[in-house]
C-alpha cells in the first residue's frame, strides 16, 4: 500500500512509500467511519483514506471528520451521477477539459482556460468542475491518485476574475478532492494576476500552494520544464508543445459520452483491483447500524489519550 509521500521540488511528483504506522491509521479511520453503502464503501479504499490522512498530516480525528463531510456531500450531491448532457453547455468553449494524454508520471491532465469562460452561474460552473474531476479520476491509471492541472492564461483579463467562484472552487477541490492535485502549472499568467494570486492564496492550503508552478514561455527553462513532464508531440501548442489541433467540442463530446458509459461499472467492486482494501459494504442486515455522517465524530482511543479535553 502506497501512503507516505515524498515530493520532488522540480516536478511535483510524490513518490509513495509504505509504513506500518500509516496503515494502522488507515485502519483506524475505517473503523471510525463504520459500515457504508456500496458506492461510499468503494470510495473509501486504502488509497482514498490515505489522501485524507495526508491532507490532515495523518491526524486520525481530523482526517475522519474531513472524510465524513465528503461522504455526506457525495451521498447528497451524487457527483458520480452527473452526465455530459447535464453540463454540456458549460463545456462548449473548452474552459476546462481533460487532455487526451497523461504526463510522464501517469497523471491525468486537466486543461483550464479562464479566458474561455461562458457562464455566470457559479452553481453550473461548480457542477461542471465536479464532472471534470470525476472524469479525470475515472481515467487515472492503477496506483495513481493524482492529476496535473494546466492553466492557460492566454487572453485572460480582469473580467475573468470572480472571487466568489475562486473561493467555491478552492473549497470543492481541497475539501472534496484532497490530495488529488499533484501539480498545477500556471502558464503565462499576466502581471496583473499577481495581486489576484495574493488574494487567492489565503483560501488555499499551504500544501496546495507549494504544488503551484508558474511557467513563462519566454523563460529559457520553460521548454525543459514541459519536456520533463510531457510528450511534446501530444502537448498543445498553447503550452509550447507540437499539437496544433487544439480543443474540438464535437470530438470531446464523443469522448465524454463514452466515458459516461463506463462510470456505472467503475462504481462497482468488480471494477477495482482485488488487492485494494475497501470499506465493508452495508448489507441488508437490520442488525447493522448505518454510518453517522456527522463530522463531529470521536477520535481514536489513542488520540483521545494524547489529547484530553481542556
Amino acid at each position: 500500500m502506497s501512503t507516505g509521500l515524498k515530493k520532488s521540488p522540480s516536478n511535483g511528483y510524490e513518490k509513495p512509500s509504505t509504513s506500518k504506522e500509516q496503515q494502522e491509521k488507515i485502519n483506524e479511520v475505517r473503523r471510525l467511519i463504520g459500515p457504508l453503502p456500496d458506492r461510499l464503501s468503494i470510495y473509501c479504499s486504502d488509497a482514498s483514506i490515505a489522501r485524507y490522512l495526508t491532507a490532515r498530516n495523518w491526524n486520525v480525528k481530523k482526517a475522519t471528520k474531513m472524510l465524513k463531510e465528503t461522504l455526506k456531500w457525495r451521498s447528497e450531491y451524487k457527483p458520480e451521477e452527473i452526465r455530459w448532457e447535464d453540463i454540456a453547455q458549460e463545456a462548449e468553449t473548452g474552459k476546462i477539459y481533460r487532455a487526451n494524454y497523461i504526463d510522464k508520471h501517469g497523471r491525468t491532465v486537466l486543461v483550464m482556460k479562464p479566458s474561455c469562460q461562458n457562464s455566470k452561474s457559479t452553481k453550473g460552473q461548480i457542477k461542471y468542475l465536479v464532472y471534470c474531476m470525476e472524469n479525470a479520476i475515472l481515467n487515472l491509471p492503477p496506483n495513481q491518485e493524482q492529476m496535473v492541472w494546466m492553466i492557460d492564461f492566454q487572453g485572460f483579463n480582469l473580467s475573468n476574475i470572480s472571487v466568489k467562484l475562486t473561493r467555491e472552487t478552492a473549497h470543492v477541490l481541497q475539501d472534496r478532492y484532497p490530495e488529488r492535485l499533484g501539480l498545477a502549472i500556471l502558464y503565462n499568467p499576466p502581471k496583473f494576476f499577481e495581486p489576484f494570486w495574493t488574494v487567492v492564496k489565503p483560501f488555499l492550503e499551504p500544501k496546495t500552494c507549494k504544488k503551484v508552478k508558474f511557467v513563462y514561455s519566454d523563460d529559457l527553462n520553460a521548454k525543459k520544464i514541459m519536456e520533463d513532464l510531457f510528450d511534446m508531440d501530444k502537448l498543445e501548442s498553447a503550452f509550447g508543445g507540437n499539437d496544433t489541433v487544439g480543443f474540438n467540442i464535437n470530438k470531446y463530446s464523443e469522448r465524454m459520452r463514452e466515458d459516461d458509459k463506463k462510470m456505472p461499472s467503475f462504481w462497482t467492486k468488480d471494477s477495482h483491483p482485488s488487492g485494494a482494501a475497501l470499506q465493508p459494504a452495508l448489507a441488508n442486515d437490520p442488525t447493522l447500524t448505518p454510518i453517522n455522517l456527522q463530522s463531529d465524530s470521536d477520535a481514536s482511543d489513542k488520540e483521545r489519550a494524547e489529547n484530553p479535553p481542556l
